[in-house]
């Protein structure tokens, strides 16, 4: 399995390296993909993560799922195309999606949230219901292939649904 974990500047550092690091510990392959702006991208702290490839380098069918961390990052990431449709795609295949915290915004722009159930950082919450989700504020909400959590706090929610998920398939 081979898992995409986004990344662009200020990125937030557990919601990126959690599950990257939690998801090598199952066997599982991860890569931080991202926008090709850079080939290094700091977290809000300034923690650097190496992007494995930019996302014009790739594509769906190479990967099981994706993994959207929160901070400003995604904020960034949605102004690409690419980054856009690469989870449009994942989506459209049914693979894992998964979003935490400010990620949503990037559920937003791709526009696959309409009639799904998710969760995301309260703050962006009336984008999240304006994009036709059904907002659910609890750690985790799974929807199908769509995974979703708030905030750091429910990282391990997250990665036990993410897991379950992928063991699934």
């Amino acid at each position: 399995m081979k898992i995409a974990v986004l990344v662009e500047e200020h990125y937030q550092i557990l919601e990126a390296w959690y599950p990257y690091l939690r998801l090598r510990e199952e066997g599982i392959n991860t890569v931080f993909i991202g926008t090709g702006r850079k080939k290094e991208y700091g977290s809000k702290e300034g923690y650097p993560a190496q992007e494995g490839k930019p996302v014009s380098e790739i594509n769906s069918d190479e990967f099981d799922g994706v993994i959207i961390p929160g901070g400003y990052a995604p904020d960034i990431l949605r102004r690409s195309e690419e980054i856009i449709n690469f989870v449009k795609d994942m989506d459209k295949k049914n693979k894992l999606v998964a979003a935490i915290c400010h990620a949503g915004w990037v559920l937003v722009s791709s526009d696959i949230l309409k009639d799904k159930k998710a969760t995301c950082f309260s703050a962006i919450k009336d984008d999240v219901i304006n994009a036709g989700a059904e907002f659910i504020d609890k750690e985790v909400v799974v929807d199908r292939n769509l995974i979703t959590s708030r905030t750091p706090s429910d990282l391990p929610a997250f990665l036990r649904e993410i897991i379950n998920f992928l063991k699934s398939k």
